[in-house]
This record gives structure tokens, sequence and C-alpha cells, in this order.
């Protein structure tokens, strides 16, 4: 198989993952593999996709299923739809990659290049409250749109967003000081197959304990 044929089978499994709600919760293995291999495959023929993605760092792999990470895994579908070498094999497109396409097309773009656009490919330092609060908000919309969180934001997800462009320390107190505001609400408990990574990168409140979800007051 060419370099060329194992992208395209690359990114065709993450458009399916993608479209099943993989950056949000795990996807059980046969119900991606029921999507993505046609009568003339084998679930073998993707194999090496999988652990090439896996170890990208675009996909998490368990026992029972999938999950598409985040940022990377976006990065990684949204440059493997732009490449000029992808395409379809044969002459007909399935229905759901068809509506997976118009969905990509309508939604995401905006959140595989980002909240904001960088300087000469840096993004600046976000060294004030003032500054972080309307690109926070922005970054909340943003990801609720192309991960279809309906409202529920993962904090974990703004965070590793943002990455070294603002302090532990000052996203936890800003976080808070939005809260108190009323900007945001931030919601106890966990998601369902969280990981531990994705935990420690939520709030800890001595008061309220692990806080896992932005949501904005309705």
């Amino acid at each position: 198989m060419t370099s060329k044929n194992t992208a395209q089978i690359s990114t065709r499994l993450l458009l399916a993952l993608w479209d099943l709600g993989g950056t949000q919760q795990e996807v059980k293995k046969g119900q991606l593999t029921k999507r993505i291999v046609s009568k003339s495959q084998k679930v073998a023929d993707y194999q090496s996709s999988f652990e090439e993605l896996q170890n990208q760092g675009a996909i998490a792999i368990s026992k029972k299923g999938y999950s598409l990470t985040s940022p990377k895994g976006l990065e990684v579908l949204g440059e493997g739809l732009r490449g000029g070498d992808f395409k379809f094999e044969g002459t007909i497109v399935g229905t759901w990659a068809a509506n997976a396409l118009v969905k990509w097309i309508s939604q995401i773009d905006v959140a595989v290049t980002g909240a904001d656009v960088p300087v000469n490919g840096v993004k600046s330092a976000i060294a004030s409250y003032d500054e972080f609060k309307p690109e926070i908000l922005d970054l909340f919309d943003t990801l609720n749109t192309t991960s279809s969180y309906s409202g529920l934001v993962p904090i974990w997800h703004l965070r590793q967003t943002l990455g070294k462009r603002v302090s532990l320390d000052n996203f936890n107190n800003w976080m808070m000081a939005m809260q108190s505001e009323q900007l945001f609400y931030l919601q106890s408990g966990e998601a369902r197959g969280a990981t531990e990574e994705q935990k420690r990168n939520s709030i800890n409140s001595d008061i309220r304990g692990l806080l896992f979800f932005a949501s904005k007051p309705s």
C-alpha cells in the first residue's frame, strides 16, 4: 500500500471517528469498523493506520474502542481533508461520509486553525485577566460548536488548547474569577471515561472537588 493510500485511509478513519462523536466519548470498535471497512476490505487493512495515528497522538485506543484526541486529532484530520491527494475510493460515496464532510465544512475549520491567528507562527502569552476573558469566551464557543459539546465544554479541553500561553495558576484563578462574575459556571464531577490526564487538566476545588465542565449561565 502506498503512503498516499495510507494517508487517505487515515483521514477517512479520523473523519468517521469525529462524526461518531469521538472527541466527546469513546467509540466502540465494532461501531467504527462497521462504518469504515468496505466489503472489499478487512479490518487488518486499517491496523497500520490505527497504530500510526496512536503514535502521533491523534487517537487513543483502549480494549473497547477509540477516541479522537483534541486538538491533535482535529489538526491531523484537517490537514488530511485539505490535502490535495485526499479522495474517496470507488464511484459511490457513503451517505455518512457526505454528511460528515458537510458537517465539517460548516463547523470545523475554525477550530483546526485555532481561536486566534498566530504572529510569525507563535501565539502570544496571555498576560492579564482582561485579556483572558474575551479569548476564553471565544474559545468556549468555538470548541462547543466544533466538538458538539451541547453547552458543556470540558475544562481540560480549554486548558489544553491554550497550552503554554497561560500558566496553570492563572488559568485556574481566572476561570474561578469568571465564575464569580457569572460568565461561566464550573460544574463538579467528571465525564464518563475521562482519562487521568484530563482530570489533572481540570480544576480541583477544595470545596467542590473536581470541576470538569464549564458552561455559560442561561
